[in-house]
């Protein structure tokens, strides 16, 4: 053990505190720049149950035996402790999957800030549902992390909304909240035995900070930390830790059944336990008095159903957060060490039994000092606290201002205004701007809407700095937000809704399409003020048989070619079309309805005849593909028929 012979050494000193539900364990360490060097120890169980699942119960039973951990090390190293990092239990965590949909404005693409608006409005609702769940037990949340499982767009599931246009948009994601009586309880804890407290995260975070390497975060990965009354579940996925749960099963179960099968007390059971995996045979005297000697692997056998329950319920809770089975699992704490567990997990996941690993701290890089008293699975979170509070001393919790409002935001994660603005409830519908009023009229019978102007957004401040909701918050940031405006209300005129301005060339004169336009019955011209329930009736040219019909010249479709090509009945009148008359042409015109489809031919003999018509159509008869069907208008035909407009026709190959 090594003794700390000046001030400066006092300043680089690590405490961590470690408090589960069995056993605490205290670390002391220092820092050299580059490793965590662990300079002592002390691990205590407690003599009642001050702890149920994470949660402390009993504060002063709490007090009495961190005091002793920490009188322990102040003795044995000549120091006086002042400063602690601590952890809040993962078990006390709640998670919840939340779906939110909403409309949207079809007119406009979604951005990013729309998509950002719907995270959080989704978030809040996961913060109702669980307000309202635990509203009974005045247990007050806050939620510390959560992670988009899904986009969607009018109803389907969709990668990603940004760029798109819809009626309705919705998100689903899974929040992981934190109750504020755990914190408080930690925090009188550490005020009642003299310690300041520099640093406090959450177990998970702080046993996959040195579980699971960020450079392995890439790969679905889980992590359970298997305790004494819950097992802990943090879900690694692309870089992030997306999810955190638990199962309200570990160690005990285990315990509980060497009890119950043996009739031992718990304590006897307990060691049982825990001397599976380094005794060939165990010697034990039950409640009654009668002395045991049974072999580990006949006690194993004894409980398998209770270690097989363990695993089914651990695998469960692992599928209901990552909604399939993980890569791997990592499993660290001390029922880890539950002989077969790590085989039925992984027989229950349907993945490699070599991908289910039980962690111990030999796996963890830049720390020295780790004695055997330290070695095991168990030992993996509170180093990892210790290792967390290095890099983020003071900075468990960031003290903001949001227009003007504190508050405190545990420092859990990568905080963004949007962390911020989900604790004090802003409302992200806020941040959207609105489209003012707008005015419906009818057109030549059909509703037409016609939208108001679209507000200014949400202008947001840290520091009075133009910053977004994904900007990062630092202690002491002053964060201003002014609301997105609602636009105008919309005052169209005529031409802002009809195109009067469209026309076609007929024979190089400008013919425009639009010819005549009536409001509420009235023939104008002018271009005035639309206003609501206004009818429009619009006169336009829309085929080039209107054009046929209103010029007396023009008697037939083959008078006419459009873009200098002949066109057919129907054609629809597009702008700057050059329509041509063409009376002076030498050819001669014939319009056939060939197979059900009317064609128009030109031609330059004085009759045209059946077989003509192979020059004119894409038909080759010089590959059969069966007999040829040949008929004029209902009747066998023959090639030198003469054709004349309006005649039907059917060609094509029959098989035998």
């Amino acid at each position: 053990m090594d003794k700390i012979t000046s001030y400066n050494e006092l300043d680089d000193l690590i405490f961590s505190l470690d408090i589960g539900t069995r056993t605490v364990i205290g670390i002391v360490g220092k820092y050299d720049g580059e490793h965590l060097i662990i300079l002592d120890s002390e691990i205590k169980e407690h003599s009642k149950r001050n702890m149920y699942d994470g949660q402390i119960h009993d504060i002063n039973g709490v007090v009495e035996i961190v005091n002793g951990i920490k009188s322990t090390l102040e003795k044995r190293l000549d120091i006086k402790l002042e400063k602690v990092g601590i952890a809040a239990a993962g078990r006390a965590l709640k998670t919840h999957k939340v779906r939110l949909e909403r409309n949207s404005d079809i007119s406009r693409e979604i951005d990013k800030r729309i998509m950002e608006s719907l995270e959080m409005e989704a978030i809040q609702k996961a913060q109702k549902m669980i307000d309202t769940n635990e509203e009974k037990n005045k247990t007050s949340y806050y939620c510390v992390g959560y992670s988009v499982m899904n986009y969607l767009l009018d109803g389907n599931y969709i990668d990603n909304l940004e760029g798109h246009k819809g009626h309705q948009i919705g998100v689903e994601a899974i929040a992981t909240f934190l109750p504020h009586v755990v914190v408080d309880s930690l925090y009188t804890v550490m005020d009642r035995v003299g310690l300041e407290v520099i640093n406090m995260t959450l177990e998970p975070i702080a046993a996959i900070n040195v579980a699971i390497k960020k450079s392995l975060r890439l790969l679905n990965l889980a992590l359970v930390d298997i305790g004494a009354g819950t097992s802990d579940i943090a879900i690694t996925k692309d870089g992030a830790i997306i999810a955190y749960g638990m199962a309200a099963v570990a160690g005990d179960e285990i315990t509980e059944a060497i009890a119950k099968k043996y009739l031992l007390d718990f304590e006897v059971a307990e060691g049982v336990k825990t001397k599976l995996n380094s005794l060939e045979e165990q010697s034990f005297i039950d409640v009654i008095g009668m002395e045991h000697e049974i072999k580990s692997s006949q006690i194993l056998n004894d409980i398998k159903d209770t270690i097989e329950s363990l695993a089914k319920e651990i695998t469960q809770a692992i599928t209901q957060y990552n909604e399939k089975p993980p890569s791997a699992v990592f499993l660290i704490g001390g029922g880890s060490q539950i002989p077969m567990l790590d085989i039925y997990i992984a027989d229950n996941l349907g993945i490699p039994k070599e991908r289910v690993v039980v962690r111990d701290t030999s796996i963890i890089e830049n720390v020295q000092g780790i004695n055997e008293k330290l070695s095991g699975p168990n030992a993996i979170t509170p180093i990892g606290i210790a290792m967390t509070a290095i890099d983020t001393k003071y900075k468990d919790f960031l003290e903001l201002k949001i227009n003007g409002q504190s508050i405190n935001l545990l420092n859990s994660k990568t905080l963004k205004v949007s962390d911020a603005l989900i604790l004090i409830g802003y409302n992200p519908r806020k941040l959207i701007p609105k489209r003012g009023k707008a005015i419906q009229c009818f057109i030549n019978g059909e509703i037409k809407t016609i939208p108001g102007e679209l507000g200014d957004p949400a202008v947001i401040y840290i520091n009075n700095k133009r910053s977004n909701l994904d900007s990062k918050l630092n202690n002491g940031d002053i964060i201003n937000i002014l609301d997105a405006t609602e636009g105008k209300k919309t005052e169209p005129k005529l031409f802002d809704i009809v195109d009067k301005s469209e026309y076609v060339y007929l024979e190089g004169v400008k013919e425009y399409l639009i010819k005549d336009i009536y409001i509420n019955g009235n023939k104008l011209d002018g271009n005035i003020k639309i206003k609501e329930n206004d009818r429009i009736d619009i006169n336009r040219l829309v085929a080039i048989d209107d054009i046929i019909k209103s010029y007396k010249n023009i008697v037939d479709i083959h008078d006419l070619k459009v873009n200098n090509k002949f066109v057919t009945k129907g054609y629809k009148l597009k702008h700057k079309d050059v329509i041509e008359i063409n009376k002076k042409s030498s050819k001669n015109n014939i319009s056939l309805i060939i197979n059900d489809e009317e064609k128009n031919f030109s031609y330059d003999k004085k009759d045209f005849i059946f077989v003509d018509i192979f020059n004119y159509i894409d038909f080759d008869l010089s590959k059969p593909k069966g007999h040829l069907h040949l008929t004029l208008n209902g009747e066998r035909a023959d090639y030198h028929q003469r054709l004349t407009s309006g005649d039907v026709i059917e060609i094509y190959w029959k098989n035998n």
